[in-house]
C-alpha cells in the first residue's frame, strides 16, 4: 500500500486532520513522512489511527490508548485492567438508572415519586440516610 496524505486518512477514519495532527503532537501517531510538507501515512499508521478511532467511538481515554499502542506488555496490562474496573462501574450504574426508570414507567400511578408506595419507601430511606449505592444495591437484578 502506498502512503497517503493526512486528508485522506483523515477521511478514511471520518475524522478531521486537526485530529491526525492533536495525535500527532501527543506522540499517538506519527506520519511516516512528509512530502512537501504534508503528513503522509502508510498501513502501520493507519492502524493505530484505527485503534485511536475504536477508543474516540467507545469514550475510552487517549492514556489508555497510547498504552495500549506503545507500553510494554508489563506495562499497559494494569492500565487496561483500571479501565474495565471503571467501565464496570459505569455499566452498573447505567443498570440501575434503567432499573430505576423502567419502575417509574411501568408504575401505574401518574406521578410516581408522589404516588407509588415503592418509589415514596425507596425516597424516604434516602432522605434518612441510606446512601444511595446501598439503595441501589438492594434493587439491583
Amino acid at each position: 500500500m502506498e502512503l497517503i496524505s493526512i486528508g485522506e486518512a483523515a477521511a478514511r477514519f471520518d475524522m478531521s486532520p486537526s485530529a491526525l495532527r492533536y495525535y500527532d503532537e501527543r506522540g499517538l501517531v506519527s506520519p511516516r513522512e512528509r512530502r512537501a510538507g504534508r503528513r503522509m501515512y502508510g498501513p502501520e499508521e493507519l492502524r493505530r489511527l484505527a485503534l485511536l478511532k475504536i477508543f474516540q467511538r467507545l469514550g475510552l481515554p487517549l492514556d489508555t490508548a497510547a498504552a495500549v499502542l506503545d507500553a510494554p506488555s508489563e506495562d499497559w496490562r494494569p492500565r487496561v485492567c483500571q479501565q474495565i474496573a471503571e467501565l464496570d462501574e459505569v455499566i452498573a450504574q447505567a443498570k440501575g438508572a434503567q432499573l430505576f426508570l423502567t419502575h417509574a414507567l411501568h408504575c401505574p400511578t401518574d406521578h410516581p415519586a408522589r404516588e407509588c408506595a415503592t418509589m415514596i419507601g425507596a425516597l424516604d430511606r434516602l432522605v434518612d440516610g441510606t446512601p444511595v449505592d446501598q439503595l441501589a444495591a438492594e434493587f439491583a437484578p
